[in-house]
């Protein structure tokens, strides 16, 4: 059992260092935002048009990564959506049987679903190397390839969450929210 713990720190560890790295990614999107939002005032002001097409898609570029790649880092921090009325009172077994029944009954299987219904679009993106129909457009292939890496990042996460609840109810650790120590 202690290989798997250990498997699920190093898991924890991988979506933590996304998360980090996932702010540094916001912190880039608000920029690009604000300069678009500029450029476009400043453009009717001088009668010159400084935004571009390039620019408006990469904030929704960011915006999408920020928002795929965030969700494991999300479920890794306990910060999903969840019924507290009904979740909050409960025993940290109680808790540990939510989780590890949510997780089994709808994470893996929506993630499996998800990049089964999503590898066609994407293996068609790249066939055809689809491009923005906009002028001067980003290349839409790369994007859609997130959308496979994240719910990939959420499966993966979601394993470790399974191992963290089994720990719970095997007693090999008290508190669900707690990180799971190998050893």
């Amino acid at each position: 059992m202690a290989s798997l713990l250990k498997f699920a720190n190093t898991l924890d560890c991988f979506s933590k260092k996304t998360g980090s790295w996932l702010s540094w990614l916001t912190l880039a999107m608000v920029l690009v935002g604000a300069f678009n939002a500029i450029a476009r005032s400043l453009s009717k002001v001088l009668g010159v048009n400084l935004a571009s097409n390039a620019l408006i898609e990469a904030q929704w570029y960011l915006f999408s990564l920020v928002f795929l790649l965030g969700t494991a880092y999300v479920l890794q921090q306990n910060e999903h959506v969840r019924v507290d009325v009904f979740y909050g009172r409960r025993s940290p077994r109680t808790k540990a049987w939510i989780n590890l029944a949510g997780t089994l009954l709808f994470t893996i299987p929506f993630c499996c679903a998800m990049l089964y219904l999503c590898w066609p679009s994407v293996k068609a993106s790249w066939q055809v190397w689809e491009q923005s129909p906009d002028p001067s457009g980003l290349p839409r292939y790369p994007i859609k390839s997130f959308v496979l890496v994240a719910f990939i990042l959420l499966s993966l996460q979601a394993i470790s969450e399974i191992i963290r609840n089994v720990a719970i109810l095997r007693g090999w650790v008290s508190e669900p929210d707690a990180h799971v120590e190998a050893g």
